[in-house]
């Protein structure tokens, strides 16, 4: 039987100290398979997101177990978490969160340099050509459209081949046209290198293209089929 690409299984986590802290997720177990993509839809609030930051390790549970790749990184200290993640997880957020006084080479090429990549600005720069970015290696976010700047985020998170592509509401920041030209880099580059997808969204469209729809709701995944198709 095959390791499933993450497997989590009871866990739950409050954010917050004392009287203030929230119980964000409660005993929630999921298992995602290796090549797949899978939409986590809800309302806001319902820990979607927290849900996504657990996945990538950049959330510490306070209970159950959380398996990524067969690793057990909720055992692991925070500089093996990142050391993983570096590996084998790539990150794109909804606000791009690119480094303005970089050039695109730049953004995607420093995170490697910076984990020892023999070969930064070559990756770099066959990632940026990759998502359709070839003439803009020498411009700053600043000089790039909101697509543009998302392609760079794609670039930089697939730079390191990673076997898990997590996304928060990767075109929530784009218009309509737009959006779908970055799901459509986002399903065809995960289908071609045959990374697992896991997602984060309010729309139903993009939500709809995925293997599989998780629902989310008060920090709980919910197995009813029409909650499903109402996220």
């Amino acid at each position: 039987m095959t390791t499933p690409a993450i497997d989590l299984k009871d866990v739950s986590l409050r954010l917050g100290e004392g009287p203030s802290s929230v119980h964000v997720l409660k005993g929630v177990s999921l298992s995602v398979e290796r090549g797949k993509s899978t939409a986590i839809v809800g309302p806001s609030g319902s820990g979607k997101s927290t849900l996504l930051m657990v996945i990538a390790g950049l959330e510490r549970v306070d209970g159950g177990s959380v398996r990524i790749a067969g690793e057990r990184i909720d055992q692991l200290t925070e500089d093996a978490i990142a050391a993983f993640r570096g590996r084998m997880i790539g990150i794109v957020f909804q606000s791009f969160h690119l480094i303005p006084n970089m050039t695109a080479l730049e953004n995607v090429a420093v995170p490697l340099e910076l984990a020892g990549h023999p070969e930064p600005f070559g990756v770099a720069e066959k990632e940026l050509e990759a998502v359709g970015l070839k003439e803009r290696l020498t411009h700053y976010p600043g000089e790039l459209s909101g697509g543009e700047q998302q392609r760079v985020a794609i670039a930089r998170a697939l730079a390191p081949e990673p076997a898990i592509m997590i996304a928060d509401e990767p075109t929530g920041n784009l218009d309509q046209a737009t959006g779908r030209q970055i799901s459509d880099l986002l399903f065809s580059t995960a289908r071609e290198r045959g990374t697992t997808l896991v997602l984060v969204t309010h729309d139903p469209t993009l939500a709809s293209r995925c293997d599989r729809q998780v629902a989310m709701r008060s920090g709980r995944i919910e197995t009813a089929p029409e909650a499903v198709v109402a996220g």
